[in-house]
Parts: structure tokens; C-alpha cells; sequence
């Protein structure tokens, strides 16, 4: 059993159960960040793993059986891609709430309460989550009161629209406009707002916009 195999089985465990990592941690009793990204390894890049204790706790809590759980492990079970399964919401919060304490773990996936519900659009990323636009840096392709889907899974390159958070909190939509070892610019889809240059290390996170409803 691999360190990734074990982890990719939990989460999709919880995907299949239309729940987030944190929200299978919740159902089972266990601490909401248990399965965070951020605890699946060390600061000095030691491997993590599930205790025994916390993998039979879910298996109770989504009334999985062990063999069940172990073919995700070994991928002879996965879900079908695309999709996730039984999964028909995920969590939405307004933008400008979204730089507040409480809703994102410090791997920038959604966490807490106070988040509403809005239907999910096809997507096999089980951290996703949305955000309603407010202001008008990103017209006119987003407006205020546009939702758009944020996968943290995607990857992010150059030119795609991003949710970025930085070290002081703010958390917008932009778009990445270059990316090097030790610069990141942010601009803006309205040119009448300038474009944002940060050191890589102000920027604690960045996941890709897949979806927007307009």
C-alpha cells in the first residue's frame, strides 16, 4: 500500500458519499482537518499516514465494508471520470467572505460552517467548491452575482482564471498572468484595475476556475 494510494482512497470514500475530505472527517467523529492535504505529510516532508483507528471510523461512518475500501486503494475500483458520484452540491460562499477565518484550511480547502449549497456541475474534483462574484475587477466576463466553481485539484497555468489567496487574507478571482520561481502576477479581467505582483511566498494558494454561471 502506497502513502498516495491510501489518501486518494479516502477522498474518493468521500466523494462517493458527496462529502469533502473534512466532511468525512465530521461524519466519523474525527477532528474537521484530519484528512487535510496539509496533514498528510511533515514541514520537513516525512510521510503521514491514517491511523487504523480513523480508517475504521469512516468505514463505519459511510457503512463501507474493508474490501470495499482496500479495492480503491488498489484502483480496482475508482470513480468514473468526470463525475463524482452522489454528489450533487458543493459548498458556496460569497467572495468577500471568503477572506474571513474559518472557511478554508490552511491547504485551502473548504472547511467549517457557515458555507450555503449550490448544484454541481460535472466535476471529479471533490474539493471543489464555489464562490459568488462581488465587484468588478473581473467584468465583464464575471459579474457580481456570477458563481463560479474553483477546482483545487486542477492544475494552474499561465492564462487561466484563478482563485488566489494571499498571506494577508484577501482572496480574489484573477487571472494568472505570469508565474516564475519567485514572482506571480495577478491581473484582472477589467483593465481599468491594475495588475497585482507578488513575491511567490505572499501567495498562499491557487486553485483554477472550470466553471462559471452567467
Amino acid at each position: 500500500m502506497r502513502h498516495e494510494d491510501i489518501w486518494r482512497a479516502i477522498d474518493t470514500l468521500a466523494a462517493e458519499h458527496g462529502l469533502s475530505a473534512s466532511g468525512l472527517a465530521r461524519k466519523a467523529g474525527l477532528d474537521p482537518t484530519s484528512f487535510n492535504h496539509s496533514k498528510r505529510s511533515a514541514a520537513d516532508g516525512k510521510l503521514r499516514w491514517p491511523s487504523s483507528e480513523s480508517l475504521a471510523k469512516i468505514l463505519i461512518a459511510t457503512g463501507a465494508r474493508l474490501e470495499d475500501f482496500t479495492a480503491l486503494v488498489s484502483g480496482a475500483r475508482a470513480m468514473p471520470e468526470g463525475r463524482v458520484k452522489g454528489r450533487t452540491k458543493i459548498p458556496l460562499i460569497g467572495l468577500a467572505q471568503a477572506g474571513t477565518e474559518g472557511f478554508f484550511d490552511d491547504g485551502g480547502y473548504p472547511a467549517g460552517a457557515g458555507w450555503d449549497e449550490v448544484e454541481l456541475p460535472a466535476t471529479a474534483d471533490a474539493n471543489a467548491y464555489a464562490l459568488a462574484i462581488s465587484g468588478e475587477s473581473m467584468e465583464p466576463v464575471y459579474r457580481t452575482g456570477d458563481k463560479i466553481i474553483v477546482s483545487p485539484a486542477a492544475p494552474v497555468r499561465v492564462g487561466d482564471r484563478v482563485v488566489a489567496r494571499t498571506q494577508e487574507g484577501a482572496v480574489m478571482a484573477k487571472e494568472l498572468a505570469r508565474r516564475t520561481a519567485g514572482r506571480i502576477e495577478l491581473a484582472s479581467l477589467n483593465p481599468s484595475f491594475p495588475v497585482l505582483r507578488f513575491t511567490a511566498g505572499e501567495v498562499l494558494w491557487m486553485h483554477r476556475i472550470i466553471w462559471a454561471s452567467q
